[in-house]
């Protein structure tokens, strides 16, 4: 390796998927290591030898400690020599929260953002999750900010399990994800209506269509709680569709999700790896390859949600 080559550093709780990136890159692979004290602080250690530039790759999901490590290796690679530093986080966190909706809140979206752009030159996201923001470059002010979409991968997924299914959003903010994965595919897809009345409470109103035999895919960008999937999964049984799956691109499903929406009547759930979980059936090493080389200009940064 030359002071020319970048070299892709990852973190052990997210191996695997960083090692799929360096090699679809055609790039070397090393690992920070990382040490955990007694009382929560984290020792941080690099390797000896770095290039110019470093390339580091890490989710942000269950982001806080994640995110003071990436700090102390970020500084300590600068410490050590290094020039540009660029941060790959498959899942970026704290995006949501891109205004005060009542007095007092603090609008993590701009400060989060704005500590990782003081530390990486570059950052290469997925699908994130903007709503009133539509460059991802108003949230995350570095020199380069990359929002890609999964659809390309999960479209191409889609068409070797399932034969002409309904893609169905289960909100209007899907629509954009559902509306490009049928385009990819020719495939027809229709969005429901959603009204949150709460953290896990959802009320869901299906467009008018006939749902019955059908292979119906729900399309989400994220799926937390998992209750809308589960509102739009309700709503469907009644219609006896020949099968209801799902495809997210970043799976957290906490609590019971899982074992809920297959007591529905879920057949399949599948998710890209931007989060490890085990709904995990979709690869995105090769989409992200795609677009390691931050002195190349990305006309497609916007993201909005």
């Amino acid at each position: 390796m030359t002071t020319q080559d970048p070299l892709i550093l990852g973190f052990p709780e997210y191996r695997k998927q960083t090692q799929q990136l360096a090699q679809a890159a055609d790039l070397d692979y090393a690992e920070v290591q990382l040490h955990h004290f007694p009382d929560g602080e984290s020792k941080v250690r690099l390797p000896l030898e770095l290039p110019e530039h470093l390339i580091f790759c890490r989710s942000l999901h269950h982001p806080n400690d994640k995110l003071v490590e990436l700090m102390l290796a970020a500084q300590g690679a600068r410490n050590q020599g290094a020039k540009t530093l660029s941060l790959v986080a498959p899942y970026l966190c704290y995006m949501r929260q891109d205004k005060a909706f009542h007095p007092g809140e603090v609008v993590s979206q701009k400060i989060i953002g704005g500590l990782i752009a003081s530390h990486f030159d570059n950052i290469l996201t997925v699908d994130a999750h903007l709503h009133r923001v539509h460059h991802l470059a108003d949230a995350v002010p570095a020199k380069q900010a990359i929002n890609i979409t999964a659809t390309e991968p999960m479209a191409h997924f889609l068409r070797q399990k399932i034969e002409q299914p309904l893609l169905i959003g289960p909100d209007e903010e899907s629509e954009q994800w559902v509306a490009e994965i049928a385009a990819l595919q020719n495939l027809d897809y229709t969005v429901a209506t959603k009204q949150r009345l709460g953290d896990r409470d959802v009320h869901i109103s299906l467009p008018a269509g006939n749902f019955t035999g059908k292979n119906i895919v729900l399309v989400d960008d994220v799926a937390s709680t998992g209750k809308t999937l589960l509102a739009a999964v309700r709503l469907l049984a009644p219609y006896h569709p020949a099968s209801i799956s799902i495809l997210v691109t970043h799976a957290f499903f906490v609590d019971d999700a899982i074992h809920q929406l297959k007591n529905a009547g879920v057949r399949n759930i599948w998710s890209c790896d931007s989060i490890p979980h085990p709904t995990n059936a979709i690869s995105l090493a090769d989409s992200l390859a795609r677009n390691l080389d931050f002195s190349e200009t990305h006309p497609s940064q916007a993201g909005s949600h």
